[in-house]
C-alpha cells in the first residue's frame, strides 16, 4: 500500500484495520492516551494532549481529538507512512477515503448484524417519517470528516511550532484566490473576517437546530417508565442544560426552583431555572431512593436503577431515551430537547434574547439568535393556512369573456361568480 509518489494510491480497496486504542488513563492531567497496536503509546499524541491539557481544555475536548487522530494514524500505519513523513498526498488521500469509508464500529454484544460498521448489515442513512430526520448511516458525516481535518492541521501546527514533525503541515488552508499575501491590507485594529478554510475541508451544511413539537413532546413523555427519566426529561426541556451538564449535577433547591450544573466550556457552576413539574418528578424519584443510596451536596443526583447504584452515566440515559423512541418510532435525541427548551424560551415574546443566551451557556449572541429563525413545520402550516383563506375569501370577480366559469372553478377551487 506504500505509494512511491507517482502511481496513485488505490483508495477503493483500502482497507483500514482496527489497529490502535484511545484508552482512559485514569490521569487528572492526560485522561486519555493514544496506544498503536502493541500496546505503546504514541509519543506526538502525548505531547499534544499534554498541550491541550495546559491549556485548560477539558477531558472531552482530549476524547474528541483523539478519536481524529486515531483515524489518521490508522491511516498511515495502513499505508506504510510515519507521521513525520507524511505530505500533501497522505492528508489528500486520507481525507478522500474518509467520506467514502464505512465506519469501523464494533458490533454490539445484543445485536451484532444490525449495529452501524458491524460489516454485516449496511445501515443506509434514510429519513425518520415521524421526526423528518435523517438517521446515521454506516459512513463518516461531512461534520465528522471537516473536524478531523481541523484537528489534524492543529496537531501538526503544534508539532511544527515545536520543531518535532514535518517542514511543512500536511493539512495546509485553502489557497488564496487574488495574488499576494493573505490579509495584506488589513487593518491590525479590526477583526480579521472570511479567514481561509482548510484545503481539503468538505463543505458542512449549517443545519438549523430542530425542535419536538409539544403533541410529540406528550407522547414522548408518556413512554418514560419511571420517576427518575421523567425528572431526566423534564429538567432537560425546562432548564436547557446540556445532557452531560445535567447528569453531572449534585445539588437542587426546589423551593427556588433552581438546579447547579457546571458548565461545558466555562467549567463554573451555574444555577438553572426549571419548570416546577420537573422538581415534583425528582421529588417523588428521590423519595423512592431515600434509603438506599447516602444523600449529601456532593453525591450524584442522578442513579442507576438496579443494584449497585451507581451515578448514571451519558451511555445509560441515552439508551433509556432511545427506548422510548423506539416505542414512536422516532429518533429524536438528548440535545433535541436542549434544543425544544431554547425555542420555547426565544419564541415567548416576554423572553429577552440576552437571558435566553445566559440560560443556554452561550458565548455569543449569534449562535442563539439561530433559535429565532422560522421552524420549517410552522412555515409549511401558515402557508397552507395562508392558502386556505384565499380560497375561502369570498366570490371572485367574473371570469372574462370567453372562458367557462365552471372550468375556473375546477381549476383555482372556488366560486367564480
Amino acid at each position: 500500500m506504500i505509494n512511491d509518489g507517482d502511481m496513485p494510491r488505490e483508495l477503493s480497496a483500502l482497507v483500514v484495520p482496527l489497529r490502535g486504542l484511545l484508552e482512559t488513563t485514569g490521569d487528572l492531567f492526560q485522561p486519555y492516551r493514544l496506544v498503536d497496536g502493541d500496546g505503546v503509546a504514541v509519543g506526538p499524541v502525548s505531547a499534544f494532549f499534554a498541550e491541550l491539557a495546559a491549556c485548560g481544555r477539558p477531558a472531552t475536548t482530549q476524547r474528541s481529538y483523539g478519536m481524529d487522530l486515531l483515524r489518521w494514524f490508522r491511516f498511515l500505519w495502513t499505508v506504510g507512512v510515519a507521521w513525520d513523513q507524511a505530505t500533501r498526498v497522505e492528508a489528500r488521500d486520507f481525507c478522500c477515503w474518509l467520506q467514502a469509508a464505512v465506519k469501523p464500529a464494533r458490533p454490539h454484544w445484543r445485536d451484532p448484524a444490525g449495529f452501524p460498521g458491524s460489516g454485516v448489515v449496511p445501515v443506509p442513512e434514510r429519513v425518520n417519517a415521524v421526526t423528518g430526520k435523517r438517521s446515521r448511516g454506516d459512513r463518516y458525516q461531512a461534520a465528522t470528516v471537516a473536524h478531523c481535518e481541523s484537528v489534524l492541521r492543529c496537531f501538526y501546527d503544534f508539532h511544527l511550532e515545536a520543531g518535532t514533525g514535518p517542514m511543512l503541515n500536511p493539512f495546509p488552508l485553502s489557497r488564496q484566490r487574488g495574488p499576494g499575501r493573505a490579509q495584506a491590507h488589513h487593518n491590525p485594529m479590526e477583526p480579521f473576517t472570511g479567514q481561509r478554510s482548510g484545503r481539503y475541508r468538505p463543505k458542512v451544511v449549517t443545519r438549523a437546530p430542530r425542535r419536538i413539537p409539544d403533541d410529540r413532546f406528550d407522547a414522548l413523555f408518556a413512554q418514560l417508565g419511571s420517576h427518575r427519566d421523567r425528572a431526566l426529561v423534564a429538567f432537560w426541556v425546562s432548564a436547557g442544560a446540556r445532557a452531560s451538564e445535567l447528569l453531572g449535577a449534585t445539588v437542587a433547591d426546589p423551593g427556588q426552583q433552581l438546579i447547579t450544573v457546571m458548565r461545558k466550556g466555562t467549567r463554573v457552576l451555574q444555577p438553572l431555572p426549571a419548570a416546577p413539574d420537573a422538581f415534583v418528578w425528582l421529588r417523588l424519584y428521590q423519595a423512592q431512593l431515600s434509603e438506599l443510596v447516602p444523600a449529601g451536596r456532593d453525591e450524584p443526583l442522578w442513579r442507576t436503577l438496579r443494584r449497585p447504584f451507581r451515578a448514571l452515566s451519558y451511555d445509560a440515559a441515552r439508551a433509556m431515551f432511545t427506548r422510548a423512541n423506539a416505542a414512536l418510532g422516532s429518533n429524536w435525541s438528548l440535545h433535541d430537547l436542549r434544543h425544544t427548551a431554547a425555542y420555547r424560551m426565544a419564541r415567548d415574546p416576554q423572553m429577552p434574547l440576552a437571558d435566553v443566551q445566559w440560560v443556554l451557556g452561550h458565548a455569543h449572541l449569534s449562535t442563539t439568535q439561530r433559535y429565532l429563525n422560522p421552524v420549517t413545520e410552522d412555515v409549511i402550516t401558515g402557508v397552507l393556512a395562508f392558502h386556505a383563506r384565499r380560497r375561502d375569501r369570498g366570490p371572485a370577480a367574473p371570469p372574462a369573456p370567453g372562458y367557462r366559469a365552471e372550468s375556473l372553478q375546477i381549476l383555482f377551487g372556488g366560486s367564480t361568480s
